[in-house]
């Protein structure tokens, strides 16, 4: 006989798995239609619940449509940033984040998730900046923290890390993410994506490292 505990457990594995299910659902339906076309009902008829037990969840497609970018960032900032402070090769640390942040970067559903902020941005500017504070600032956030700490620590010279943040993403990224995202293009193998990421993290020590006398 289940206890108080594991009856809770099991209805809490049933309601993840049913947002799961609405989740995907509504994210074929934003990507095929964009987010002005889709409706509530299209959403539960490609999620296989009625529209009833859709409005239990969330309350309008505004707030499910958020939801599948704050999940989405989520995924993806678990996979970057664990960076150590106490690792003194930073060339090997920058190297490894820029391949990790790559690999996240061209996830067809993180490809899926950019193109339909892209598409929503317009007319509903709270959701572009729900997915930049939620992806790319949370990144640059993380990334200048641990700058920061390489210049306290004597193994960088950078008088503004959050700057030099954007910067050593924007190298590792604009290369791959423009023919992707605009030109439908399959992401380049990732022997290509590592000699990128490679002189991304040449140029950024060149101009970053610490200069010889000092």
């Amino acid at each position: 006989m289940q206890t108080t505990l594991e009856r809770a457990e099991a209805e809490d594995a049933i309601d993840s798995a049913k947002r799961r299910q609405i989740l995907d659902g509504a994210r074929r339906v934003f990507l095929a239609q964009g987010f002005d076309a889709a409706s509530m009902g299209e959403i539960a008829k490609a999620a296989g619940v009625s529209k009833g037990t859709l409005y239990v969840y969330f309350e309008n497609k505004e707030q499910l449509f958020a939801e599948l970018v704050k999940r989405q960032c989520a995924i993806t900032a678990e996979r970057l940033f664990e960076l150590d402070v106490g690792n003194h090769d930073v060339r090997e640390v920058l190297f490894r984040l820029g391949v990790s942040f790559l690999e996240a970067m061209v996830e067809p559903s993180h490809v899926s998730t950019v193109r339909m902020v892209i598409g929503a941005a317009d007319r509903k500017p709270e959701i572009g900046q729900l997915f930049l504070d939620a992806g790319p600032r949370g990144g640059k956030r993380r990334l200048a923290n641990w700058l920061q700490a390489k210049v306290d620590q004597g193994e960088l010279v950078i008088d503004d890390v959050e700057v030099a943040a954007w910067q050593f993403l924007s190298m590792c990224n604009s290369a791959v993410m423009m023919p992707v995202l605009i030109g439908s293009e399959p992401p380049p193998p990732p022997e290509r994506r590592a000699y990128l990421v490679r002189r991304a993290v040449d140029v950024f020590l060149a101009g970053y490292g610490p200069k010889d006398g000092a």
